[in-house]
């Protein structure tokens, strides 16, 4: 996982605890809308993800954005708000989101990551 951060943190120009922050929420987010059969070999294929997840529960940052993506719930729009809420701007959170599927593709597979993004309403316009 630490390669993984390293990528995001240096691609997106965050510090380690923001890229770790923002690539768990992202992937709690995919473990709870995505196709969960692919979701899971994904995050067999990624030591420590389970963690990062754990990590980044309790929600998005604070602020108005932070209340804005509780105020929307789940989805690809909430999980935006939450990204925004923690002090990611969409640049970031667009760089964060495509080097966390490339990272996907390498160890889980294009197969794997591409039912993913196919099965997870409103992710295909993001990645």
């Amino acid at each position: 996982m630490q390669e993984l951060i390293n990528r995001v943190a240096a691609a997106a120009g965050l510090d380690e605890g923001l890229a770790a922050k923002a690539v768990g929420m992202i992937l709690g987010f995919l473990q709870k809308e995505g196709p969960q059969a692919e979701v899971q070999q994904m995050l067999a294929a990624l030591p420590g993800a389970e963690g990062l997840i754990a990590q980044s529960e309790g929600g998005g940052g604070g602020g108005l954005m932070g209340m804005m993506g509780g105020m929307m719930g789940g989805g690809i729009m909430g999980l935006g708000a939450n990204l925004m809420g923690a002090g990611l701007d969409m640049g970031q959170i667009s760089t964060v989101g495509k080097e966390l599927m490339a990272f996907g593709r390498e160890h889980a597979g294009e197969d794997v990551m591409g039912r993913i993004v196919a099965g997870t309403p409103g992710l295909s316009q993001f990645v």
